[in-house]
């Protein structure tokens, strides 16, 4: 009985390890991802800058060298969300962090809304990110 019981435990494993390398490692999904502001209020004015960080959930470890595609910045926390401005990247010098230079001819609550592709993972990233500008 001791050896059908050593049999067995080395059949479970065996099985285990045949699923594993036929479906691959698990891989990251988006959720595993995140966008957060460095500053949750921003200088109103037609210079301002916003910067984001993006950052891998399961590390903390910053995200560089994401591709942003999709960018938009509107007043919809106000309930003007047909108020947008302009969104335009600028350079970073920290991995991870990604600056925009924008036009925040008012003051009151912005929403920044993000899409980007990491290297490796097949699905986008989104986030909504929302603001205060401040004179």
């Amino acid at each position: 009985m001791g050896n059908q019981l050593n049999w067995r435990a080395l059949a479970g494993a065996l099985a285990a390890i045949t699923v594993t390398t036929i479906f691959g490692p698990a891989t990251a999904g988006s959720a595993d991802y995140a966008f957060e502001l460095v500053e949750t209020e921003v200088k109103q004015g037609d210079s301002a800058t916003v910067a984001v960080r993006l950052f891998d959930k399961r590390t903390g470890g910053p995200v560089a060298d994401a591709i942003i595609f999709a960018t938009r910045l509107d007043m919809a926390p106000d309930g003007m969300e047909a108020m947008t401005t302009s969104v335009e990247a600028m350079p970073s010098d920290q991995p991870g962090l990604y600056r925009f230079k924008t036009n925040l001819m008012m003051p009151g609550g912005w929403q920044f809304s993000v899409a980007a592709k990491v290297q490796g993972e097949p699905d986008t990233i989104e986030s909504k990110l929302v603001f205060k500008a401040v004179p």
